[in-house]
């Protein structure tokens, strides 16, 4: 059987998207722990398969891919299992919107401005900066407000099934609710029954 290869951090978000989508799909894979921030060989090695120096990359066989959004592509469309991009073009649309938001906006502010700073930072005896934490707020409830829109009525972001863009989006909102301002989240009741529904699925479980 080819086996199929995820390089990355098990902490890094975007490789958690991809071992989401492949537990979704009930794939077998081996993932090979590569450390870009603390080890210079991982990284030299990393380029050769991922020339920005990034997480994940990924291979099945001689087939070699990185970009997690078109990774998870690729995992939805080749291996057999539930279809995890909708049959619609409206609601790939709005798939397709969900995964733009999440990369373009929320990751940056709901990962490194608030997790990271409020809970990362002083585990590792370092301090938080209030003030970046402040300015990412407002920039958080735009984010998590649009999410919340996109569906209305619909118990996943981009309609009556789970997409990729539920993928995209629990490692993210995961990491943010750790922190004491994620309770935020509460501000919207439909966004915090779609948490409720997603971290009951067995495949949230792989990634913790």
């Amino acid at each position: 059987m080819t086996e199929v290869v995820l390089y990355g951090a098990p902490y890094s978000v975007y490789v958690r998207i991809a071992r989401l989508t492949l537990a979704e799909k009930g794939v077998p894979y081996r993932l090979v722990e590569v450390d870009i921030f603390g080890d210079a060989m991982a990284r030299e090695e990393q380029l050769k398969r991922q020339p920005f120096g990034k997480i994940p990359a990924f291979a099945y066989g001689a087939f070699e891919l990185y970009e997690t959004p078109a990774i998870c592509r690729y995992i939805d469309e080749v291996f057999a299992g539930p279809a995890l991009q909708p049959a619609s073009a409206n609601a790939r649309a709005r798939m397709m919107q969900a995964i733009s938001i999440l990369d373009s906006y929320a990751y940056r502010t709901l990962v490194w401005d608030i997790f990271v700073e409020r809970i990362m930072k002083p585990k590792e005896g370092g301090a938080s900066d209030e003030s970046r934490i402040a300015a990412a707020l407002p920039k958080a409830r735009i984010c998590l407000g649009a999410l919340d829109r996109l569906a209305p009525g619909a118990p996943w972001l981009a309609g009556d099934d789970l997409t990729l863009a539920d993928l995209h989006a629990a490692p993210m909102v995961d990491y943010v609710l750790q922190a004491p301002e994620g309770r935020m989240l509460g501000e919207w009741p439909r966004l915090s029954r779609w948490w409720s529904a997603m971290t009951a699925r067995a495949s949230m479980a792989t990634i913790r």
